[in-house]
């Protein structure tokens, strides 16, 4: 299945795509604002031929949901508005900082702000494809 992860925030959004065989996530881009933010991701999830999306959900440390797990599921709702894609959510703890670190030294601060958080969502999605593989088989 070809998911499509999304890395929800309120100044940009990150998204990254699997293989058909989810053996492997690629970061995508990275979408400034959120105007119309729902249609874009719906469009960019066509555009990818996306059957899925994994959304990043950002729980506290003690697995809880706070304001920004609230407003990814409200985002969530808007976009369910404008596709019928299922949607996954997948815990994000610590998907900024991984981030941060694989980039660490390969760009300059400008660059990386701008790539950061397509390989969070990319950081997401590999977590998220790991957790299916380990999953038993009906």
């Amino acid at each position: 299945m070809r998911f499509l992860a999304v890395d929800f925030g309120e100044k940009r959004t990150g998204l990254a795509v699997c293989d058909e065989k989810e053996t492997m996530a690629f970061p995508l881009t990275v979408l400034e604002g959120q105007g119309g933010l729902a249609n874009r991701i719906a469009k960019i999830a066509k555009e990818e031929q996306a059957q899925g999306f994994v959304m990043g959900l950002p729980l506290n440390m003690d697995g809880t949901e706070g304001d920004r797990a609230a407003r990814v599921r409200h985002f969530t709702e808007k976009l369910s508005q404008v596709t019928d894609l299922p949607v996954f959510f997948h815990d994000e703890r610590l998907s900024s900082f991984e981030a941060e670190n694989k980039l660490a030294g390969h760009l300059t601060r400008k660059k990386k702000k701008k790539h950061l958080d397509a390989v969070a969502a990319a950081g997401i999605l590999e977590s998220f494809l790991q957790k299916r593989r380990e999953m038993p088989e009906d």
